[in-house]
């Protein structure tokens, strides 16, 4: 299998956009050479050159574009302090005194985008982008950690080909940094092409060059000092999850590769240096662009005949220790769990209300704060997240059974769909999965209990087929390894980590792959930051202590959207679901979830959770194909359709030169600040002396081909291209500044275009192309309560419930019901679309009103009959829909419209 790439995904166009845009000015080409012995002195090669990277624009122009793109963005102005981010420009250097760090190290820019909706690839566009739009040719990608490391080299690998066909083959070498490679760095340095490295920030966070093998980047050999090449080229530096290298330490580091600029790439940053793009989780979820999540969940009903104890904490205080414990309570009003808080001695007999399961034996005798555990005096110890009396067992072992019964309906319902279907179970322990006695390897409680419920399911008619007679094909682990071969558990930092995640890497596309009979997968908790298969549709977590994984983290793990056989991404919310089998309640998850992102991304999450229990199915009414009423509106709107554009070239050059009269292309400059430098033992004080601005138009640009390059951006032929320039007067520009004349041109240009193509555009039929009316049959819709609406009067329509994506298409169904003129309605299915230049566009309703005369409506709800506050794209998708259906008799469209009475007036 070949993942497929999508390379018009609005939200991800518009991530790369406000990177680009920041150096919006910009001369393509913008790289300089260097002669070695220029930068690196002590190096006996004479002839090599550096190839870096140049950054031309002052200051002023980098904050104006900053401002315009936070402004596109709807994003927080950022203030003066911010915007250079002082503390990373003037800020001593200590670890380095000899290095001088450039002004440009400040600039620091920030990108949030939630977890799965493709940041790593958004960036790495991003750096195709500029090379192609400026000429930057150096980029260092900075990774925290082995398991993202692992899995930005698998991006690089397996979008290679998208980017070469993209880009159309540029010349472009990564490499992941390996201090044995000693030439590594230098052909990084030197190689006049596109270059990627990727490097751990632990191989470079401390100067330590006299430890034997820790951080030879600092040292000298024969070929110089390695960081030296890096900081010869002064790259621009991405930082993958810079929440994770926030201290002094590494944030120095960082600077010390003297980067022009520094790109911050998370769903969850500490500080947002710059910040031009935002994509939180609500962004994501409304948009369709991460699977929706759903909990079943697992807890214990209010089960008091054991003595339960958990241990939530343990406390030094001066003169004493305390814990913090659950146990259960008893008063006049029954029992109930309680958190108490307890010293050496107590008694939890009494502490409980005197309950009989608590007497005897249960007297805190030990409170260790550093082993973080209690010793009662019936011998048994408890550890923080431990606990006694509460069925753990029982209840992991339903989860299993559960997640199974999940992963068998999804597989039942996506038969035929050539969408392979994944569960994955954390667990805290190896040998809970795997264990060895006497060098023989044996399976672990949970391994036993898959495979006695997996047969037991096997023997269920209703999933019959679905699981095969070898059972123990279809599940297996992966955990790192000693040097014997067996498995171990750790923490997901250390070296025997590095060649899991590759596994795991490596097995990516196998794991998506219907041949591979392995669906079900057991991994250590600490290996999660590995795993991001788009196809994992459930995640357990299986631990003996209550587990400390974040709930973002445990619902990241599958959240990215899934794709099929082809490699091609779905994006049917009815088979978009992530289900979290939880061994807790359901408001108990969604409570902590909806905390986690407040926290994290200052969002409000409520009620996006959705509580399986509140999930339904969608009926098709059985009767559907003998209505004749839907049989008659069928039959009018479900003609296919093409289109092809009409436009004056004539019309079209005016229109363009009208809209291009007031553009200014303004002149590149260079900025040049003197400043004096105190230096004190508390900080490094500066005094300005004097500034100059230079114009650099009087320095001969590399002029590019102009026309190729708005061509390439507009598909318009030269000829007209050329005219549009004449006519506008604005010729002088290309000589001001290049890039900006291309991209101010290519902007322009393409909005006149597109408002002209959709008002010359025509439809006609396609002879003998329509929608089928059993396509209907092949939709399993389901969903929940709060979205949908329920049909009183099935007469009137297909189904018993109708999916609502908003209020005011539940308000919109519910009129539709209720008003006697309305005939018949259907909400128009996901797979009917229309055909337009800027992408398909599916209709909302199709409406029949009774009358003298049958009329027949397409409609387009938005809460409003005017388009005035509508997106631009919205605007030209409804006048396509409009086009679409002049070409279909007695049928009418309709939009936008507020509500049903609209129809009519």
């Amino acid at each position: 299998m070949k993942l497929q790439f999508d390379p018009s995904q609005q939200y991800q166009l518009d991530a790369i956009k406000s990177i680009t845009d920041i150096f919006k000015g910009q001369p393509n080409g913008s790289d300089f050479s260097l002669e070695l012995s220029q930068v690196l002195g002590q190096l006996p090669i004479i002839n090599s050159f550096l190839v870096g990277n140049k950054l031309l624009l002052e200051p002023a122009i980098i904050k104006k574009n900053l401002i315009d793109i936070q402004q596109n963005n709807n994003i927080e102005i950022s203030d003066e302090d911010n915007l250079w981010n002082k503390e990373l420009i003037w800020q001593k250097e200590e670890l380095w005194d000899d290095n001088t760090v450039s002004l440009s190290s400040g600039m620091n820019f920030s990108v949030e985008m939630e977890t799965g909706t493709g940041k790593t690839y958004v960036y790495l566009r991003t750096i195709h982008e500029l090379y192609k739009q400026y000429g930057f040719k150096k980029f260092v990608i900075v990774v925290p950690s082995i398991a993202i490391k692992e899995g930005v080299i698998k991006n690089l690998q397996i979008t290679k080909d998208h980017f070469s066909m993209l880009y159309e083959n540029p010349e472009m070498d990564f490499y992941v940094y390996d201090p044995k490679k000693r030439g590594q760095l230098k052909n990084f340095a030197t190689t006049n092409a596109l270059q990627i490295l990727v490097i751990n920030i632990d191989s470079f966070a401390k100067f330590s060059a006299s430890k034997k093998g820790k951080n030879i980047i600092y040292k000298n050999s024969d070929w110089g000092v390695p960081m030296e090449y890096i900081q010869g080229v002064k790259p621009i530096v991405i930082v993958d999850e810079p929440q994770n290298m926030e201290t002094d330490i590494r944030k120095k580091a960082i600077k010390n590769l003297n980067p022009i600029c520094t790109l911050r790439y998370s769903a969850t940053h500490k500080h947002h240096y710059n910040l031009v793009y935002k994509l939180d989780p609500v962004d994501a979820y409304d948009l369709g662009l991460v699977k929706k999540i759903e909990v079943d969940s697992i807890v214990s009903e209010e089960n008091y005949n054991q003595a339960f104890v958990e241990l939530k904490s343990v406390h030094a205080q001066k003169r004493r220790v305390n814990a913090k414990v659950k146990i259960d309570v008893g008063n006049k009003n029954g029992v109930s769990k309680k958190i108490i808080t307890v010293k050496v001695g107590d008694d939890l007999y009494k502490l409980s209300g005197e309950r009989e399961l608590y007497k005897n034996n249960y007297i805190i005798d030990e409170i260790d704060v550093d082993g973080e555990m209690i010793g009662l005096s019936n011998g048994k110890n408890i550890y923080v997240g431990h606990s006694e009396g509460d069925y753990r067992d029982e209840i992991m072992k339903f989860q299993i059974q559960k997640t199974i019964q999940n992963h068998l309906d999804r597989e039942k319902k996506l038969q035929g769909k050539g969408i392979k279907v994944l569960s994955l179970f954390f667990i805290d322990k190896v040998a809970n999965y795997r264990n060895y006695q006497d060098g023989e390897v044996l399976q672990g409680k949970f391994a036993e209990w898959f495979e006695e419920i997996c047969n037991n399911f096997k023997e269920n008619p209703k999933y019959k087929g679905l699981l095969s007679n070898d059972i123990d094909k279809i599940h297996n682990g992966y955990f790192s390894q000693d040097k014997k071969g067996l498995l171990k558990d750790t923490k997901g930092n250390t070296k025997v980590d590095d060649d899991t995640y590759a596994l795991i890497m490596k097995h990516k596309e196998k794991l998506l792959s219907l041949d591979e009979p392995l669906r079900f997968i057991f991994s250590h908790s600490a290996l999660r930051e590995g795993w991001d298969n788009p196809n994992v549709f459930q995640i357990c977590t299986l631990n003996e202590s209550h587990s400390e994984m974040k709930k973002r983290q445990e619902i990241g793990r599958g959240l990215r959207l899934p794709v099929n056989q082809e490699g091609i991404r779905i994006f049917d919310e009815n088979i978009n679901v992530l289900t979290v089998i939880a061994n807790e309640s359901y408001e108990d998850f969604a409570k902590t979830l909806q905390t986690e992102i407040e926290e994290d991304c200052g969002v409000n999450f409520t009620g996006r959770i959705k509580n399986k229990a509140k999930k339904k199915k969608v009926h098709l009414k059985k009767s559907y194909a003998l209505d004749e009423n839907f049989k008659e509106l069928w039959d009018k709107i479900k003609h296919k359709t093409r289109y092809q554009v009409e436009y004056n070239t004539e019309e079209l050059i005016e229109k363009c030169a009208q809209e291009l009269e007031n553009v200014e292309i303004k002149v590149v400059k260079l900025q040049n600040t003197k400043v004096s430098l105190n230096l004190t033992r508390e900080k490094v004080d500066s005094h300005l002396k004097s500034f100059k601005e230079k114009d650099i138009s009087i320095y001969n640009f590399r002029i590019p081909n102009i026309l190729e390059n708005i061509q390439n951006k507009t598909n318009l032929t030269k000829n007209t291209i050329l005219r549009i320039i004449k006519e506008s007067g604005k010729i002088e520009g290309v000589f001001k500044n290049p890039q900006q004349f291309i991209d101010i041109f290519s902007l322009k240009i393409n909005l006149v275009l597109n408002k002209m193509m959709i008002d010359g555009i025509k439809y006609e039929r396609i002879v003998g192309d329509s929608w089928e009316m059993k396509s209907f049959e092949n939709d399993e819709l389901e969903g929940y309560i709060d979205n949908m609406y329920q049909v009183q009067n099935q007469e009137k329509t297909l189904y018993n419930y109708i999916i609502c994506d908003s209020d005011i298409e539940n308000k919109f169904a519910q009129d539709l019901e209720s008003n006697e003129d309305v005939k018949f309605y259907i909400k128009l299915p996901y797979w009917f679309k229309i055909e337009t230049p800027i992408g398909s566009y599916n209709p909302d309703w199709a409406v029949v009103f009774d009358g003298d005369k049958k009329i027949y409506f397409v409609v387009e709800s938005k809460g409003k009959n005017e388009t005035e506050n509508l997106r631009d794209s919205e605007k030209l998708k409804i006048k396509c829909g409009e086009k679409h259906f002049e070409e279909f008799e007695d049928v009418e469209f309709k939009g936008p419209v507020k509500d049903v009475i609209s129809l009519l007036s």
